[in-house]
């Protein structure tokens, strides 16, 4: 399994519960949020002011989770 930038926040969670331990850690505290079920990973990063890059780079690192 993959964890992808278009997949929603609730779906990452779902696959990889790890996932708010990363998020955390960026200062995004959105796992409790209702639009965690709508807003993609990217969008809810983005939404917090994050760039491409630093949503690469904490995609990456859930995807290390998973492992």
């Amino acid at each position: 399994m993959q964890i992808k930038k278009q997949m929603t926040i609730k779906e990452v969670l779902d696959q990889c519960p790890e996932a708010a331990e990363v998020l955390f850690e960026a200062g995004i505290h959105c796992v409790g949020c209702h639009l965690a079920a709508q807003e993609t990973l990217e969008q809810g990063l983005k939404a917090h002011g994050l760039d491409d890059k630093k949503v690469q780079e904490i995609v990456e690192k859930i995807n290390e989770k998973v492992k």
